[in-house]
């Protein structure tokens, strides 16, 4: 018997996980591998995902830590990493239809991830985006990438924002608007975060990442606050309404996020884009309800 889903308080986050059970009510939950569920938290994940209707766990890894549970488990050697390999397989063949990371090391999920002949990598570079939900912003905002490429390249910037975009008009929004951050909002060729900025607004305006509109270099302040964008005489469709900030690189876009978290009083759904089925990578210290909204986000990626 799984348990009873609590009531969340960030409102666009329960929003986006009834969207996701109402995706699914008329068909059969997909199934979702939590890779390596050896400790309370993921066990409580998983139970959480099933108690709000919107996804089958299939637990992945040595049945004798997992211990009694009422989800299908498939037994695996007490080796996180094979656990991964077998979890990844299990998506490429079509027996799952996403994967939820567990209590294994992130660096183990992902080298299954990756691996080229046998990982599941798509046509462009895998990256990472979160949907937040802030008590100070209208609406839910997207950040990538804070997790997964450390100090993106402009190649590499392009993926993110392009995996980001597809996933915001996958959710509905036709013409997501997007700000390219740095630190500061004009272009310094000392500072190459603006240069990169300038690139993919001139990409966009050539057609590069289809219907949206992109605009940078911003400064946080104006990216955020269309208040702070008019004091510094900016005119932009995107400041105080972006649905997606592309941040110039792990550092910045870790802290970003964690301070959302921590002194913003914010809560987040993420997935891992660019691989063939999505993925959740979760922290020990995130709450229930973003490891279910994350989930949700996965399910409603799916095609």
């Amino acid at each position: 018997m799984t348990a009873a889903l609590p009531t969340f308080r960030h409102a666009r986050l329960a929003a986006l996980i009834e969207r996701a059970r109402v995706r699914v009510a008329r068909a059969a939950l997909p199934r979702v591998a939590m890779v390596w569920p050896c400790d309370a938290l993921a066990l409580e994940a998983a139970a959480a995902m099933a108690a709000a209707g919107i996804a089958q766990p299939v637990l992945v890894g040595p049945a004798a830590r997992i211990g009694p549970t009422p989800f299908e488990v498939v037994d695996t050697s007490d080796v996180p990493v094979e656990a991964a390999r077998i979890a990844v397989t299990m998506a490429r063949e079509g027996r799952v239809a996403a994967l939820m990371k567990g209590s294994l090391h992130t660096d183990d999920l992902i080298s299954a991830i990756v691996a080229r002949k046998t990982g599941l990598r798509g046509t462009r570079r895998i990256s990472h985006a979160f949907l937040f939900d802030l008590p100070t912003y209208p609406k839910l905002l997207a950040l990538a990438d804070c997790v997964v490429n450390i100090a993106p390249d402009l190649k590499t910037k392009h993926d993110i924002l392009a995996n980001a975009l597809d996933l915001l008009r996958g959710l509905g929004i036709s013409q997501p608007k997007a700000g390219i951050v740095a630190a500061v909002e004009t272009v310094n060729p000392d500072i190459p975060a603006t240069l990169d900025a300038q690139a993919l607004v001139q990409q966009a305006q050539q057609g590069a990442f289809g219907n949206a509109i992109v605009e940078g270099p911003f400064g946080f302040d104006n990216a955020y606050s269309a208040e702070a964008a008019r004091i510094k005489g900016m005119k932009s469709e995107v400041a105080g309404d972006a649905d997606l900030l592309l941040m110039p690189d792990l550092n910045a876009g870790n802290m970003l996020y964690k301070s959302f978290v921590y002194a913003a009083g914010g809560d987040c759904a993420g997935i891992v884009l660019g691989t063939r089925v999505p993925v959740v990578l979760t922290s020990r210290a995130d709450s229930l309800q973003a490891r279910v909204a994350s989930v949700a986000l996965a399910v409603l990626s799916l095609p």
